[in-house]
């Protein structure tokens, strides 16, 4: 329970709308993300907003590649 938290307070950001999307995405995935998933999550959430809300939004690509499957489900909510 306690990295959950830990996690939704990483989640709280500068900015609106990518607060809104890491909301959502704990709320439908985070429970069910393996070891891999929490730990491609935990890099992205290092990511400044406005890089991370580009990578979303695929304005940007990913500076790493195995983060992709965490972010194509960050795509989706």
């Amino acid at each position: 329970m306690r990295e959950l938290e830990r996690a939704r307070w990483r989640c709280r950001r500068g900015l609106l709308e990518l607060d809104i999307l890491l909301e959502r995405f704990m709320d439908e995935h985070y429970a069910t993300l393996g070891k891999n998933e929490l730990r491609q999550f935990e890099m992205l959430l290092d990511i400044p907003d406005n890089d991370l809300w580009d990578m979303i939004m695929q304005r940007q690509q990913a500076w790493d590649p195995s983060v992709q499957p965490v972010l194509r489900l960050l795509q989706t909510v």
